[in-house]
């Protein structure tokens, strides 16, 4: 028996095409093989598109909504109809799903209006974070406004990742095509303290050889992008809003970096890839190779629209528990101030470098994450150089369990490890590490008892 073919509502994505093609609805269904009145109620989202019109339409520039667009839309829409803190009457799923179908704007923004109650309490959050830890003077550094343009973005620049991924199918060596496309040469050894340095005069890149080969590989392809995509970079630098020159210049750095691990892991082969492995970051970066933590940000970043990866959350924790990457595209947010939850399993990968550790954690809003966490170590160049230590942690959401190999190592249903984002906004009163109360809290001492911690929360 033959599955019926699903039905697409793409009213609004079929009038928006109209427009760019600067046609009448009579034009439009001429040129599609339709009668005016059955375009009109396919626009008006009435009735779905026929597949005959779908083949008509495949050699014009339009894009129809994703099954994975669908799919993240109904989720979305169904987080944002049953969260707690909304007194309303709550939707059922196969309403969500209908309106995600037929009337995909509504939905959307729905889960705009969630999005946006999200931030505002993410904004008395950190409120709460500042006034406790004094860190108002430090929260306008360069540093925090480019993490907060990133996380903004959704950590995903679609300009520069689709012209990194259309300059990265050549088989050319990146050392030969620096050559021949920017006639720059290249030479390994000592750079004088620096992991690489490049002369614009004598057009010369010298990396330090001691590193390793994806540090090398890497270093390439930041070398070749900046010449490759220096327009772009310009171009989203000046459209970002910083209002300092360390600001825009930070932005550009870590907007040429993005470029770079984009070259390596072009989006469309990196994100099937991912797909086949269940996300093993051992494979894929022996497939690519690229470093672990490479591999990681760049699973991170999977948010191109109708071709979205995994929402993924990435950070990477210094010896002192100071976050200093950070990224979430799941309902994870991370603390702005201070270490992250001293129960999360990232602040013991530090002490125990090259092992994956595997942890189902839970946050205190109920919702599970999938969390892995390897510790790191950087060799220095010399006895007098320390090394450098630090984790990366790497999580999804436990509904993507089937699709995260690392998974296979826990019991999703069985019990978490109860986290919070850090102990000055995170209100589980019966935590035994916690290291000091809320911000918002407020605190009862009994002289006569006492827990863990001295104090309860009232």
């Amino acid at each position: 028996m033959i599955a019926p073919t699903k039905r697409l509502y793409a009213g609004h994505e079929l009038r928006t095409l109209r427009t760019r093609l600067s046609l009448t609805q009579a034009a439009m269904a001429r040129r599609i093989g339709l009668s005016v009145s059955y375009l009109s109620q396919i626009e008006s989202g009435h009735r779905p598109v026929p597949p005959r019109v779908l083949a008509a339409l495949a050699a014009e520039p339009w894009a129809p909504r994703d099954a994975d667009d669908e799919t993240r839309l109904v989720a979305e829409a169904l987080e944002a109809a049953s969260d707690p803190g909304i007194a309303a009457e709550p939707i059922d799923e196969p309403a969500l799903r209908r309106a995600a179908q037929q009337q995909p704007r509504l939905a959307r923004r729905l889960v705009a209006t969630h999005q946006a109650l999200l931030r505002a309490q993410e904004q008395l959050r950190i409120l709460d974070d500042q006034l406790d830890s004094s860190a108002s003077a430090t929260d306008s550094l360069p540093w925090n406004a480019v993490r907060d343009w990133f996380n903004d973005a959704s950590n995903y620049v679609d300009a520069i990742d689709r012209r990194a991924e259309a300059l990265a199918e050549t088989g050319v060596p990146l050392e030969e095509r620096l050559r021949a496309d920017f006639g720059v040469t290249v030479t390994y050894g000592a750079a004088g303290g620096l992991v690489r340095a490049y002369d614009p005069a004598s057009a010369t890149l010298r990396i330090d050889g001691a590193q390793p080969p994806e540090t090398i590989r890497f270093a390439l392809a930041d070398r070749y992008m900046r010449l490759a995509c220096a327009d772009l970079v310009a171009e989203t630098v000046a459209h970002s809003g910083m209002t300092s020159d360390p600001a825009r210049d930070l932005l550009a750095a870590g907007l040429y970096n993005y470029a770079a691990g984009a070259l390596l892991m072009p989006y469309e082969p990196f994100r099937a890839a991912a797909r086949t492995t269940r996300h093993d970051i051992d494979k894929l970066r022996r497939q690519f190779g690229t470093s672990f933590e490479q591999t990681c940000h760049r699973l991170s970043t999977l948010q191109r629209p109708g071709a979205l990866g995994i929402p993924f959350f990435f950070c990477r924790v210094d010896m002192a528990g100071n976050i200093t990457k950070r990224h979430s595209a799941t309902r994870l947010k991370f603390a702005r101030f201070g270490g992250a939850c001293p129960l999360w399993i990232v602040h013991e990968a530090v002490a125990i470098p090259d092992r994956v550790l595997v942890q189902l954690a839970e946050t205190p809003d109920g919702v599970r994450y999938i969390s892995i966490a390897k510790g790191l170590v950087k060799a220095s160049e010399d006895f007098t150089r320390l090394p450098r230590r630090y984790a990366l942690a790497l999580g999804c959401e436990a509904s993507f369990a089937a699709d995260f190999v690392y998974a296979d190592a826990l019991r999703t249903d069985g019990a978490a490890t109860p986290i919070g984002t850090s102990c000055r906004i995170c209100p589980r009163g019966d935590c035994d590490q916690r290291a000091f109360p809320p911000a918002a809290g407020r605190i009862v001492v009994d002289r006569d008892r006492r827990g863990a911690v001295p104090y309860a929360l009232e």
